[in-house]
């Protein structure tokens, strides 16, 4: 787990059986970033939905393909940090995909800049080219 913010952490993929703990972090929520069948033994997002619920964690899927993000994702991304009632972990098979969600809002709505997208990168040690390529190719260079 990697914190981005006070509201923000990302993960690798989350399983079933970790989310109880997840809970007992003091996290609000879960938002998993991966399409479902991506990998074989990887749990299905209606399994850790029914995990997460029991707990008492708010639970969001947001597929995401490599190299296929939209507006209409990042944008449902931000709705849940800013609509949580406490801290929130996302997740895909490695994270990279749940920061480079985060780092295209930021810029959007002009928290951050596009040029402090590779710092943020270097920071959590994941490789956001992907974000700072659709931020140039949606004019936000």
């Amino acid at each position: 787990m990697k914190q981005i913010s006070d509201r923000l952490w990302i993960s690798p993929q989350i399983e079933t059986g970790a989310i109880a703990a997840l809970k007992e972090k003091g996290f609000a929520g879960i938002v998993n970033n991966r399409p479902d069948g991506e990998e074989p033994g990887q749990p299905a997002a209606a399994t850790n939905r029914l995990e997460a619920e029991a707990h008492g964690l708010n639970y969001t899927h947001i597929p995401i393909v490599p190299g296929q993000i939209s507006e209409d994702q990042v944008r449902d991304f931000q709705k849940v940090l800013n609509d949580s009632d406490g801290p929130v972990i996302a997740h895909c098979k490695t994270g990279t995909r749940s920061a480079t969600l985060y780092a295209i809002g930021e810029v959007m709505d002009g928290r951050m800049s596009h040029t402090e997208v590779k710092e943020l990168g270097e920071r959590l040690g994941v490789d956001l080219t992907g974000a700072t390529k659709w931020l140039q190719s949606h004019g936000y260079s």
